[in-house]
């Protein structure tokens, strides 16, 4: 875990952390097995650094937690789902890069 921005989500924390949020969440599905996922990974942790405050970052390993990416479809990763009011709002699949991430956060700021 990179930076300490970032928050561990799980299958039991993800609706009190995610969820209920006051922040839009940004949840970044992945597996450590995942090439795109290690290559969009430092990108991650600088929005969670640059959003501090604004945005809510966190990484969920879809191994460790699987009920939580059946929940919401998640088929292929590295999935960001962005979440706000407990609905997701954006779906970001793949390898992407940085300005197509803040331009998906900051429509919900």
């Amino acid at each position: 875990m990179a930076s300490s921005a970032i928050i561990e989500v799980s299958d039991s924390n993800f609706d009190a952390n995610v969820l209920k949020s006051e922040h839009p969440f940004l949840v970044d599905f992945w597996a450590v097995w995942c090439g795109p996922c290690k290559a969009i990974a430092p990108i991650v942790d600088e929005l969670a650094t640059e959003y501090q405050g604004k945005v809510k970052v966190g990484k969920l390993d879809i191994d460790a937690n699987p009920a939580t990416p059946q929940r919401y479809g998640v088929r292929g990763i590295p999935t960001l789902l962005v979440f706000k009011g407990g609905e997701v709002k954006e779906q970001i699949v793949g390898y992407v890069s940085k300005e197509t991430i803040q331009k998906a956060l900051d429509k919900h700021l």
